[in-house]
Order: structure tokens, then C-alpha cells, then sequence
């Protein structure tokens, strides 16, 4: 699991997938992709994951990006 806030420094229009989160350095292993909405993000990005809360969508969508869900595991 990873927050939206985690996506602060990022630059607009940043694609943000599981591969792109392991060289972050966010998340390890495999399994699912869950994106969470604590913290605040101002910026859009296209965030691809297998699962969004209800919280992180809107705050991903209001900065202007995208929320995809994926199919699969990690």
C-alpha cells in the first residue's frame, strides 16, 4: 500500500505503476497494488494500480491525473 502523499515530488504527467514504485523504492515483493488517500497531492500523474480507496481517486483525479486499475498481481 502507498499514499498519495508519497507522490509529492513528482513531476506533472509522471507515469506511476508498480515497476515504476519498486525503483522508487516504495514498495518490494509482489502481490497487489493498493494506492491510499492519505496526504495531499497537487500535481497530475497517472497512477496505475490495482486498487484505489474511494479517497486517493478523488485526490488523484482532482490534481487533474488518472487513476488505472490494473489486472493481476505484482
Amino acid at each position: 500500500m502507498v499514499n498519495v502523499g508519497d507522490f509529492k515530488e513528482l513531476a506533472k504527467g509522471q507515469v506511476v505503476d508498480p515497476s515504476f514504485l519498486k525503483e522508487y523504492g516504495l514498495i518490494r515483493g509482489r502481490g497487489s497494488l493498493k494506492i491510499l488517500g492519505d496526504g495531499d497531492l497537487q500535481v497530475a500523474l497517472t497512477v496505475k494500480a490495482h486498487s484505489f480507496s474511494k479517497s486517493a481517486k478523488q485526490k488523484i483525479e482532482a490534481a487533474g491525473g488518472t487513476a488505472e486499475v490494473l489486472g493481476g498481481s505484482l
